[in-house]
């Protein structure tokens, strides 16, 4: 399995777009994303660079994703 690396805020949007996330709101530099089934929204940073420990520790565990899916859903971006 890769190791996550940091990414582009626009390739995180898109990839969590494709898991059913849709913009709610923007409060600064930070997009706000919800879905139904998630009690929390995620708060994505418009950094060029979004790092790592956001991307795992925030943002993989708040979406209850897998590291398996995104990296399927990375690729796909």
């Amino acid at each position: 399995m890769p190791s996550i690396r940091p990414v582009h805020y626009s390739a995180l949007i898109k990839l969590f777009e494709r898991d059913g996330f849709v913009f709610d709101r923007q409060r600064g530099d930070h997009l706000i994303y919800t879905r139904p089934d998630v009690l929390r929204p995620l708060v994505i940073p418009t950094y060029h660079k979004v790092p790592v420990f956001i991307i795992i520790k925030n943002l993989l565990r708040t979406a209850s994703m897998s590291r398996e899916r995104y990296f399927e859903l990375l690729q796909s971006v």
